[in-house]
């Protein structure tokens, strides 16, 4: 396996340093210009360092280098495919559920996701954060409003700015008597595992509040050593960490890989937390798979591995409706044929093997 070393790489940015590295042919490299003018590039050395160069197929490479089918759309993608413009008040926040909003403090990140349901509003020639007037009036709506439990800091990716910077939001949301939950959402500790550092980690504490962290891995060589040690770093500190997921065709499409994923965030402190369904993002369809292939993928998943692994697999609803769980049901209602309506309803249930048991069972 011919993999680059990291030591020698700083982010490449541009198609034609993918090319110089050997991460891309010579041949793409017009189309990827095309695909540049539009959608950032970043891979860090640290991701670049996982690529499998002599692999076409390498699901690393899938994930962040860009390719010629990110120019083809498909009917119903969609700049905004969760409607987060839809439930924004003002620059920053997006108020979607009444307990919690998402606070987007910055529009850049470590890498560039080819599948990002962001895509059309991060990297160069965007905004690279909130001016100083939209952070301030961004406080001010979480202050007015007393039933926001929870802030979610995202954007972007959060853990791109620098710990003095954090340190003050994690304070002024601190200071925010109904807040209790910072939850952050963050490629930080897998793509450039360094920025976690005693500074960093220092930062992420504020009296007054609980501080979580979601892990966005999708393939469990993603769990590198250096990232597991980071994440190990934030564990031992006292920050709870949970899991995303993307499901991503040719990435993580198959149940031996999702158990291998879901057995490394355990076995990393980090407890799985949703799978996410492909979002409608543009030029993004070729690594989209089916609802009824996800769905397949957690039954499998559910005799294979234990609980402490299952995520929930989760759709947005396109037009800022809101996250629905749909993987599958294993609990319907029998037919009147099949049970004395006389008693109490007996329902179908379909155990981990298919096999289907009647509950309650017969006497």
């Amino acid at each position: 396996m011919n993999r680059i070393d990291p030591k020698l790489l700083a982010t490449l940015r541009q198609p034609a340093d993918l090319v110089a590295r050997g991460l891309a042919m010579p041949a793409d490299l017009a189309d990827l210009e095309r695909v540049a003018a539009r959608y950032a590039i970043a891979v860090t050395p640290e991701v670049a360092g996982l690529i499998d160069t002599d692999n076409p197929d390498d699901p690393i490479a899938r994930q962040f280098i860009p390719s010629a089918l990110e120019l083809e759309e498909a009917p119903g993608e969609n700049a905004d495919p969760i409607g987060d413009d839809a439930h924004s008040p003002l620059p920053g926040i997006v108020h979607r559920y009444p307990d919690r909003v998402l606070f987007k403090l910055v529009h850049v990140c470590a890498v560039y996701c080819r599948f990002c349901f962001r895509r059309e509003m991060v990297g160069p020639g965007k905004a690279t954060a909130l001016s100083e007037d939209a952070y301030q009036g961004a406080l001010d709506y979480i202050r007015a409003r007393t039933e926001i439990w929870e802030v979610i800091l995202t954007g972007g990716d959060p853990l791109m700015l620098s710990p003095r910077r954090l340190s003050e939001i994690m304070a002024d949301l601190a200071a925010i008597d109904h807040v209790k939950i910072v939850r952050l959402h963050t490629r930080v500790p897998v793509a450039a595992p360094k920025r976690i550092d005693a500074d960093m980690i220092a930062a992420l504490h504020a009296g007054g509040v609980t501080t979580w962290i979601a892990v966005h891995a999708n393939h469990p060589r993603e769990l590198s050593d250096e990232a597991r040690a980071a994440c190990a770093r934030l564990a031992d500190s006292g920050i709870p960490l949970v899991s995303q997921t993307v499901l991503l065709r040719g990435v993580n499409d198959d149940a031996a890989t999702l158990e291998a994923l879901m057995r490394a965030f355990v076995e990393n402190r980090i407890k799985p937390y949703y799978l996410h369904h492909g979002d409608l993002a543009p030029g993004t369809v070729h690594l989209r798979t089916g609802i009824a292939e996800g769905q397949e993928l957690m039954r499998r998943l559910r005799g294979r591995v234990s609980g402490l692994c299952q995520p929930e697999y989760v759709l947005d609803i396109p037009g800022g409706h809101g996250k629905a769980p749909i993987g599958p049901n294993y609990l319907s209602h029998t037919s009147s044929r099949e049970c004395d309506l006389s008693s109490e309803a007996q329902y179908r249930i379909v155990d981990y093997c298919g096999d289907v048991h009647l509950y309650p069972p017969k006497p």
